[in-house]
């Protein structure tokens, strides 16, 4: 049903690959985003909690580095209880993020530069990437002319890249940093999902600017686009919610021969995507060019 649309959505829709270290570890933790672009000028759209995890990163990386030198000064008199206070005062604890790092896939040659635009009230940002040699998109989405067609039963097809499986990437110790690296493997599958229009979601103001899937978005499909068998933007993956079933249990049964007890509690997992209206909307308030039909 979605294998054409796929394809075609594939043509549009890139990942951006992070790679996370928390505090007091040289562990290095992998994630995914996703992006589309819009047309020839470079503009993309992604989620809004993508874009500032981005725009973020180097603040994130400059807070570390002020901790890291003013530790270094600390003097040798009690100074454990000093390391615990400037830690406190930075608020890193071991949860913490200290260093973040993205690539964008696919996105451009040459030098790496963007502007990104932040909704006000919804998950969703403009990346407008600039300065480049060459845009490495050449075919770009049909958004869907009227919202108003998007209506419960509808089957819709997202795409994005959940599961990351690259591993170009390192913790340089004597850095005491994360980088990348040339060696590994330095790509991650695109992962499909399909699911039916359950809702639509509604704003402040009653407007509808969202809508409701019966089926979750999986984490790293944040920022890709969700299309119908033809190919046609409807929205935008944003977030998946979990609502109760109120299916407890709390039974007795037999598993390879043996007694066990379960415990469990019934969630239905469901995507949340922004509204094509919306995505349009924000769109014309930055003259972005866009196609729909």
């Amino acid at each position: 049903m979605f294998v054409t649309a796929i394809d075609r959505a594939g043509e549009f829709t890139r990942p951006i690959h992070s790679i996370v270290r928390y505090f007091g570890s040289t562990d290095v933790h992998p994630g995914a985003a996703t992006l589309f672009f819009v047309n020839g000028e470079g503009w993309a759209l992604t989620c809004k909690h993508v874009a500032q995890q981005i725009v973020g990163a180097d603040q994130l990386l400059k807070r570390y580095s002020d901790f890291v030198a003013e530790r270094a000064a600390l003097p040798s008199k009690n100074r454990r209880q000093l390391e615990r206070n400037l830690e406190k005062q930075y608020g890193f604890t071991k949860n913490a993020a200290v260093e973040i790092r993205n690539l964008f896939i696919n996105c451009v040659d040459g030098p790496l530069n963007a502007r990104i635009e932040l909704h006000p009230t919804l998950d969703a940002a403009l990346i407008k990437f600039t300065d480049y040699s060459a845009l490495l998109c050449t075919s770009f989405p049909v958004f869907a002319k009227s919202g108003d067609d998007l209506k419960q039963g509808k089957y819709l097809c997202r795409l994005g890249y959940p599961f990351p499986e690259f591993t170009n990437y390192r913790y340089d110790a004597d850095a005491d940093q994360m980088e990348w690296v040339h060696e590994g493997r330095e790509d991650t599958a695109r992962v499909p999902i399909e699911g039916m229009v359950t809702r639509h979601l509604l704003g402040p103001d009653g407007s509808v600017v969202g809508f409701e899937m019966s089926t979750p978005g999986l984490r790293g499909q944040s920022g890709g686009p969700a299309f119908d068998s033809d190919g046609r933007v409807w929205g935008m993956q944003c977030a998946t919610a979990h609502l109760d079933l109120d299916f407890d249990i709390d039974v007795d049964v037999v598993r390879s021969g043996a007694k066990k007890r379960v415990r469990d509690s019934a969630f239905l997992h469901v995507g949340h995507c922004l509204h094509v209206d919306a995505l349009k909307d924000f769109m014309r308030q930055h003259d972005v060019d866009f196609v729909e039909g």
